[in-house]
């Protein structure tokens, strides 16, 4: 299930969840539309693993404050995988599969 993220309140939401996936998107972008059918796809496959998704455009202070807090340099599209509060893996642009997310996800779950 994509949850979309519109304030702090679901940022917090996000970093207190044992794993989540955020990710930005740009409606003004092309390479966005590609990015979201991966993350799509990633999410109907896992639905174990929230995934926020973050209008950069309309959201684009929330989407530095995301930035900030998990000391990713902001793109998008990007998505950052999230374990116990922090990120542990990021991709952005044309890096943004699903095949993997499903592997760092694996990983986090093995570790």
């Amino acid at each position: 299930m994509i949850r979309r993220l519109d304030d702090e309140a679901g940022m917090a939401e996000a970093l207190a969840a044992p794993r989540a996936l955020i990710y930005k998107h740009s409606p003004r972008c092309g390479v966005c539309v590609a990015a979201e059918r991966e993350v799509t796809f990633f999410a109907e496959g896992h639905p174990d693993v929230p995934v926020y998704w973050v209008d950069v455009v309309g959201q684009g202070r929330l989407a530095g404050v995301i930035a900030r807090a998990l000391g990713v340099p902001h793109e998008s599209p990007q998505v950052i995988l999230v374990s116990g509060g922090r990120a542990v893996w990021f991709a952005s642009h044309w890096e943004v599969r699903a095949l993997d997310l499903e592997a760092r996800v694996r990983d986090t779950s093995n570790a």
